[in-house]
């Protein structure tokens, strides 16, 4: 059995999404069996925040994780990328409250991932992976988040949105077993899909005191008349953002279980109350 690590420091700076604050993040190697986890370096004593369902402290437009008075938010992106290509233990110092937004993407994360590399860690009582025996659901109206019984790790999405730029999109990604087939797939797949707005709700996100740090070059924004921001990089470009989301959410159980997550107009919410279920299953 192995566990992976960073083979190298990564350092990345950059301003988040909702308080528009600039921090300076450091990802480090990080000893087996220790898991990925956050360090708030600006705070005193530098608390440590688990990346873990339990620490979970909100989910309004990005998922948050806390520990005492230390939280540390919009932590989906680097989760995924981190989770994907196969870094189980991982030291993230931060001396902010938000993860930088980037380009509205993973794909920078990733990429410095692959350039770093990773480190094998071999462990002698390795944790065998979870495998969803019978179909595991949470929903709200029509928007619902699955589990279900497969043969393969696999990350199926619907949206469906009144404005035509957008409309109704679906898009599946299977996270292959091989480490370096997953990192392949997920850079080129799934971690370039940008975060994505509506034109007529950001001012009142905006007065609700949320996407401070927002803006046409880190997140993309579609009106009645089309895309404000374009090309896409995708054509199903926010399905495939989603699917990062959900990849993000669901990367705090540790290891992701052998099964198909289904989900269709879900939000973080619904993603971290199904993870909770299949935590509840487990134990």
């Amino acid at each position: 059995m192995q566990q992976h690590t960073l083979a190298a420091e990564i350092t990345k700076t950059g301003v988040g999404l909702h308080s528009g604050v600039s921090t300076h993040v450091r990802i480090l190697p990080a000893e087996v069996g220790s898991g990925r986890y956050f360090v708030r370096v600006d705070l005193p004593d530098s608390p440590i925040i688990p990346a873990q369902v339990a620490a979970v402290s909100q989910t309004v437009l990005s998922t948050e994780l806390g520990k005492g008075v230390a939280c540390i938010r919009t932590v989906e992106h680097l989760l995924a990328s981190l989770a994907a290509i196969g870094v189980d233990n991982a030291r993230i110092e931060i001396d902010g409250p938000e993860l930088p937004l980037m380009d509205g993407s993973a794909r920078l994360w990733a990429e410095s991932i692959a350039q770093v590399g990773l480190l094998s860690q071999p462990v002698t009582d390795g944790e065998v992976a979870l495998t969803i025996q019978e179909p595991i659901w949470v929903y709200q109206g029509d928007a619902f988040a699955c589990a279900l019984p497969a043969p393969e790790t696999r990350f199926s999405y619907g949206i469906d949105f009144d404005l035509s730029a957008i409309g109704n999109q679906w898009h599946s990604w299977s996270l292959s077993a091989d480490l370096e087939k997953a990192a392949a797939s997920f850079a080129m797949e799934i971690a370039p899909a940008r975060t994505f707005g509506l034109l007529h709700q950001i001012e009142h996100l905006q007065q609700s005191g949320l996407i401070k740090g927002g803006s046409l070059d880190n997140a993309l924004v579609c009106g009645p008349e089309g895309w404000i921001n374009p090309p896409l990089r995708f054509a199903n470009e926010p399905v495939r953002h989603k699917i990062l989301d959900l990849v993000g959410d669901l990367s705090l159980l540790g290891k992701f279980p052998v099964a198909h997550f289904l989900a269709y107009k879900a939000s973080h919410n619904l993603h971290i109350q199904l993870a909770q279920k299949i935590l509840d299953l487990k134990f």
